[in-house]
């Protein structure tokens, strides 16, 4: 295997846990809006519904534990702690960037996490220009190892840019993506990694046959501030905050595509996750939030930390008169 890309993936973690590599200047967007306040809630707050329909799967409520880790010793035990918790709550789940899987067959037991999760959710991972590069059959090989339910292409050029070793070749990653749409078993679902996706590169995305968009925006994890930590490149500074943020991507997204709108990018709360599906998106997603629960309780700490995050969203919905989710996209906001 490639050693250097099992060291940057467990460098990814560790620097995440262990270093503020948050947005510093800029927040999702999300902050300038507010619920409308009812005295008179009147319902039930067990009445409440927060189940929805994704890509043909039930999940109970509009929560993803969004693609982080994977293909290094220690991210077996994280994966399957997240997997475990995500079965006992009916999210879904995706792993991290499975190219370590790719260049050495040992790491498939870091993400293989079907057997702790029967019934979620779960998406595979390659990056758009790891697909150019391996092409279909190999992104096929990675869906059937995790029996997943569909495959998450992560686009992060502003990553490998400012990385000292990151790939800045960029052509035919989209021609890449088209044909993986047209002949992959699953649903390809396109995110990026904390720079968002705005409406121009949606609409690209929809046209080759994408089924769903995480549009990954400014406000949460920089990975530009990950480099920096990790080769010390003076850009991961600079473009510590570069992008779109997260509430803008949704909302233009929303305008521009049919197809649903993953929205993560600094979604830290039930509360942020209800603004953003009121904002236009299908789901919310997170992946910091539950990295950070996991090392700290094991499973136990990803579940109380999830039961935190549905809790929060139906008190959301208690307080705004909504009894279900297509209530709530429709709730009274001051913005």
């Amino acid at each position: 295997m490639n050693r250097k890309t099992e060291s940057r993936k467990a460098d990814h973690v560790r620097i995440a846990l262990t270093k503020d590599v948050q947005a510093r200047t800029r927040g999702t967007g999300f902050d300038g809006m507010e619920f409308v306040h009812y005295a008179l809630p009147e319902m039930d707050f067990e009445e409440i519904n927060t189940s929805i329909s994704f890509l043909g799967k039930r999940l109970s409520a509009p929560l993803f534990i969004s693609s982080m880790t994977g293909g290094y010793a220690h991210a077996e035990q994280i994966n399957r702690d997240l997997a475990q918790a995500c079965q006992t709550f009916h999210i879904g789940l995706g792993v991290g960037s499975q190219r370590a899987m790719l260049e050495d067959a040992k790491m498939r037991k870091t993400f293989q996490v079907r057997d702790a999760a029967p019934d979620v959710f779960l998406g595979a991972n390659i990056g758009a220009v790891q697909l150019r590069e391996y092409g279909v059959k190999a992104a096929e090989k990675l869906v059937s190892g995790l029996e997943a339910d569909a495959l998450f292409v992560h686009l992060n050029p502003l990553q490998e840019v400012v990385q000292t070793e990151g790939d800045r070749n960029w052509r035919g990653a989209l021609k890449a993506i088209e044909k993986t749409c047209s002949t992959l078993s699953v649903p390809v679902i396109v995110k990026e990694t904390g720079a968002g996706i705005e409406g121009v590169v949606a609409s690209e995305l929809e046209k080759v046959g994408v089924k769903a968009i995480d549009v990954s925006g400014v406000g949460g994890t920089s990975w530009s501030a990950i480099e920096l930590y990790r080769n010390g490149a003076d850009a991961g500074n600079v473009f510590w905050d570069w992008g779109n943020r997260t509430a803008d991507c949704v909302k233009e997204c929303k305008r521009t595509v049919s197809i649903p709108i993953i929205a993560s990018g600094g979604i830290r709360s039930g509360l942020d996750a209800a603004k953003a599906i009121r904002t236009g998106a299908h789901l919310a997603s997170a992946a910091m939030p539950f990295i950070q629960a996991q090392e700290q309780g094991g499973k136990k700490g990803v579940e109380k930390r999830i039961r935190q995050f549905v809790d929060e969203l139906k008190m959301t919905m208690f307080l705004t008169r909504s009894k279900t989710l297509a209530q709530l996209r429709e709730a009274n906001v001051r913005t």
